[in-house]
């Protein structure tokens, strides 16, 4: 065969441009194909912990913050409050939250790593309903003995406001505390354990 006529110049920048178009294409079809191996930005937001700012929460306050799609419900507890769980120890199911979901590091009965703060995951340990936040004492609907808490709408479970629940209540376990940190004294990671932060 004879090489008359051939351009060698071109058929070496066709055959260099074929394999550069090639390897794009190879690379651009592996790119999806690898980052379907990660988790997306959902699923990782899903279990990402979150960063809460509790500087405005005034004392007896509640705020609502959002962690895995649940609401985590962190009150800024007073003097009153803390002494008012020591009077109802014998009207609660669990009072030193052994059969509940919590951190070791937390202190069983106020269920907090700071006494003043409290993080409560807020769904009802009965059917998941969302529990009101009611810190008044002694409100009529609720009666004398009521020194403010968690009431559950769905089916009547009463709460104490550091999430225990009542005996004789729907709700079969107090009310779990998500692991959380403190970045600051006013920045709680709610996902971080405190023993890891």
């Amino acid at each position: 065969m004879s090489n008359d006529g051939v351009n060698a110049g071109r058929r070496r920048f066709l055959v260099a441009a074929t394999s550069v178009v090639g390897a794009a294409g190879a690379v651009g079809a592996a790119v999806p194909f690898v980052g379907s191996w990660f988790p997306s930005a959902k699923a990782k937001a899903a279990g990402a912990p979150v960063k809460v700012n509790i500087a405005k929460i005034e004392p007896g306050q509640q705020m609502v913050a959002e962690w895995r799609g649940q609401p985590v419900f962190i009150v800024r507890r007073t003097e009153e409050i803390l002494s008012n769980l020591k009077k109802i120890v014998g009207e609660l199911a669990d009072p030193e939250s052994q059969a509940s979901v919590q951190p070791t590091y937390v202190d069983p009965e106020v269920r907090s790593i700071k006494p003043e703060i409290l993080l409560l995951v807020g769904l009802c340990t009965h059917l998941g309903c969302s529990p009101t936040f009611r810190p008044e004492v002694a409100p009529v609907d609720l009666g004398p003995k009521w020194v403010g808490g968690y009431f559950c709408p769905c089916h009547g479970s009463h709460y104490d406001l550091a999430g225990r629940v009542y005996k004789s209540q729907p709700a079969p376990l107090n009310l779990p505390v998500p692991p959380h940190s403190y970045e600051t004294d006013d920045i709680i990671v709610i996902g971080v354990d405190q023993e890891n932060a």
